[in-house]
């Protein structure tokens, strides 16, 4: 990981000037290609999730996104390189799909049973969550779009980890509302 905290990095190249953009791998591709579509969907539900922190969170559950944030970037170079494997850095491993599930076990404990459908509002913090919980299913749909193009690889845990930490977030907006004594805005069948 030496490579990635002793560089100084400078913030404009100008080599993306033509629409093409490099991989970790060094390999130029397009700024729309499926790849760069697929971690730049994951860098914004990163920065939902900074914002969602920004506006207030319970220090258990801020704890928890903040370590989701990390493995966001984790997940994010997977993403950015088309051979993970050669990356300085510990790839997303079922361990972190199964702390995951134990993450929304506690929190769920914690809540009242859902028994309706609810809207994605309440408290600040709880909606910003509602709101990297819809940004994390799209990035979901991207890296499910790009692993079904011929000759491009995306690991399985990679899919399972988004899918996982869209329930993650689901119930971390609800423990958002909770912890701000706001209760969860429920659907209402008839208007």
């Amino acid at each position: 990981m030496d490579f990635l905290t002793k560089a100084i990095m400078k913030i404009y190249t100008k080599s993306g000037d033509a629409g093409q953009t490099g991989l970790l791998a060094g390999q130029r591709v397009a700024k729309d290609h499926p790849r760069v579509e697929a971690y730049g969907t994951v860098d914004e539900l990163n920065a939902t999730l900074g914002l969602a922190r920004a506006l207030g969170l319970a220090q258990d559950l801020d704890a928890v996104i903040e370590r989701v944030q990390n493995e966001l970037f984790h997940l994010g170079s997977q993403l950015a390189a088309s051979d993970p494997t050669l990356l300085p850095i510990s790839l997303l491993a079922d361990l972190h799909v199964t702390t995951l599930e134990g993450d929304i076990d506690r929190f769920e404990q914690r809540l009242p049973p859902l028994r309706a459908f609810i809207l994605p509002a309440g408290a600040q913090a709880a909606a910003a969550l509602h709101m990297a919980r819809t940004v994390c299913r799209r990035a979901e749909r991207r890296v499910v779009t790009l692993a079904a193009l011929p000759g491009e690889q995306v690991s399985e845990i990679v899919i399972r980890y988004l899918n996982r930490l869209g329930d993650f977030l689901f119930v971390a907006a609800r423990a958002a509302n909770s912890q701000n004594g706001v209760s969860d805005v429920v659907w209402q069948l008839t208007s």
